[in-house]
């Protein structure tokens, strides 16, 4: 019994993980290393993440400076950068470095990303209740192969329904604090 909530657990605390990785990526207007997560870079004749590549670091709020390992992959950061739509930043270097300008975001683009925002806690949602219907099936299996009792399965369903009331809180203030932080101008 304690098993499956454990495991139920640690896919919920796993699913919050994800959600608040994918939160770091979302363009809030404000220089953030965290937004180029995303991004992988073609070098050495493969594609390894930005991060590998390069020394990330805040300038101000609206700046980020990207230095390489190796000046020659100049070319290829920037164009990695560049194409990624999603970020809409158009990276300048000088020889020696990349300077990613972040320009500030229009109210149509901020209602664009909390849109984006709001998909992503849905897909949380989702997880969530993927992960409630394999622990209740699974308690109702063991239920009818006679492992526990009806009383256990019903103080499992308690107890998931307890993990995920608060699964729900955390990801919502997890959102609404994010969408205050984009909404600001």
């Amino acid at each position: 019994m304690a098993t499956a909530i454990n495991e139920a657990q640690a896919k919920l605390d796993s699913i919050v993980d994800h959600l608040s990785e994918e939160l770091k990526k979302l363009r809030t207007g404000r220089a953030n290393v965290g937004m180029l997560d995303g991004v992988n870079v073609e070098v050495y004749g493969q594609s390894m993440k930005l991060n590998h590549v390069a020394t990330l670091t805040v300038l101000d709020a609206q700046m980020i400076q990207i230095a390489p390992f190796d000046p020659s992959n100049l070319d290829n950061i920037s164009a990695a950068i560049r194409d990624d739509q999603a970020l809409g930043l158009n990276p300048a270097d000088d020889g020696k470095v990349i300077r990613v300008p972040i320009p500030p975001m229009t109210q149509e683009r901020r209602l664009e990303v909390v849109k984006q925002l709001k998909a992503k806690l849905e897909d949380a949602n989702v997880a969530m209740r993927n992960v409630r219907h394999d622990v209740l099936n699974t308690a109702k299996a063991q239920v009818k192969d006679k492992e526990i009792s009806e009383d256990d399965e019903k103080r499992i369903e308690k107890q998931f329904g307890e993990m995920q009331d608060s699964f729900k809180q955390t990801t919502e203030e997890m959102i609404a604090a994010k969408e205050a932080e984009i909404m600001t101008v």
